[in-house]
């Protein structure tokens, strides 16, 4: 009897992990590094990823929780509550702080009708979601650029639409908001990545800020160099298997947004969560890159800049899918100089973020309309920047 439990619940674990599609970006890297023809490509990848992407993002993680955390002030609720007719430029200040959080906010108080219609299309059109810490960690000036249009867009755009539709347009009615949230606990895999970031961030940071400043480490030692391309590929995999099993990994808003931390998270496991879903992602479009130059002989480059007309459209389109993970992609192409600035900021625009998944469940047909909103100024702007400044 005691055998037949134990043998059925090793079946049961091994066909949650076979049904994780998470899961299946580890189990593929795992297999192109098997790959001779593939090895060294995917391993200098991995390695790029963590120390010149994911190392700078931990970094700007920390220092905008800390910030958060030390001025509750930054996270502009208790201003809205003293200031109500600032409601759609705080909306768009909430939406243009980097991560999700701000945008679900709006939209939460929007579903118990605590916040305008307005202010959806505000905070939507402005939020950037989890890509823009990678754009800040990587490309600060440009990430400001971004995020200050989609302020100064978000706040104009709510402004008209609340003069199009009255404040409580498609809300839903307070007694069908779910009260209770359910709290997700802490499992062994979080207590591994604290362990793990504990342990790597400082030698990781150093290496990385050398890599940044032109070090030369192959000039003192090939070794030395191997060795640092060893070390920044294994931290890559130990963090895209990491996001790969702290969830079920069954549908697609658990694929490309953030999962739900329990209630008061650390600091560390709010670094920890964002660093690992972004790096994830990174990791998959650099990969995903090198592969198609390798295998298919397709320069990404050069069809956008046979193509630059489309750019803008094709950023705008991948923004109205849901979630961050491929609005984290069209930035990762940006960083690496694959697609335009136009392309860039027409998705930032458009893209929703983590936040349209509670407006989905809660409000479908206002989160319909918001998106639909959003793409108009997503069109403009992008085609204004590729004719007048590309």
């Amino acid at each position: 009897m005691f055998f037949n439990s134990t043998l059925y619940s090793n079946t049961y674990n091994i066909s949650k992990i076979l049904f994780n599609k998470r899961a299946l970006l580890p189990l593929v890297l795992f297999a192109f590094l098997l790959t001779p023809a593939t090895q060294e490509i995917v391993l200098q990848s991995l390695s790029d990823a963590f120390l010149q992407v994911s190392i700078f993002v931990a970094g700007t993680l920390f220092l905008y929780y800390y910030l958060v955390d030390k001025f509750p002030q930054l996270e502009l609720t208790y201003v809205r509550r003293h200031a109500p007719n600032l409601e759609v430029p705080i909306s768009a200040v909430l939406g243009a702080l980097p991560g999700c959080g701000g945008a679900i906010i709006v939209v939460t108080q929007y579903t118990k009708r605590q916040a305008s219609f307005g202010s959806v299309v505000a905070v939507l059109t402005a939020t950037m979601g989890d890509a823009a810490f990678l754009l800040l960690a990587t490309r600060p000036f440009d990430g400001m650029i971004v995020l200050s249009t989609g302020l100064i867009v978000g706040s104009i755009s709510g402004y008209i639409v609340n003069k199009i539709h009255n404040v409580d347009y498609l809300a839903p009615e307070a007694d069908s908001i779910p009260k209770n949230q359910p709290t997700i606990q802490d499992t062994p895999i979080k207590y591994a990545g604290r362990v793990f970031w504990r342990i790597v961030f400082i030698p990781s940071l150093i290496i990385a800020l050398m890599l940044a400043f032109q070090f030369d480490f192959s000039a003192i030692s090939y070794q030395l160099n191997e060795a640092n391309i060893f070390f920044g590929a294994v931290c890559a995999l130990i963090v895209v298997s990491l996001w790969a099993f702290t969830s079920k990994g069954e549908t697609y808003q658990e694929l490309t947004a953030e999962d739900d931390l329990q209630n008061k998270p650390s600091r560390l496991n709010r670094v920890m969560q964002d660093t690992h879903f972004v790096t994830a992602w990174v990791v998959a479009a650099f990969v995903l890159y090198e592969l198609t130059m390798l295998f298919l002989g397709l320069d990404l480059k050069a069809w956008f800049m046979n193509y630059a007309v489309l750019a803008p459209l094709i950023g705008l389109l991948i923004g109205l899918l849901p979630g961050c993970g491929p609005q984290i992609v069209v930035t990762t192409l940006y960083i690496q100089g694959v697609i335009p600035f136009s392309a860039l900021i027409a998705n930032a625009i458009s893209n929703d973020g983590d936040a349209l998944f509670p407006a989905i469940a809660l409000a479908p047909k206002a989160a319909f309309i918001a998106t639909i909103y959003s793409t108009v100024p997503a069109f403009i702007v992008g085609y204004s920047v590729y004719y007048f400044f590309e």
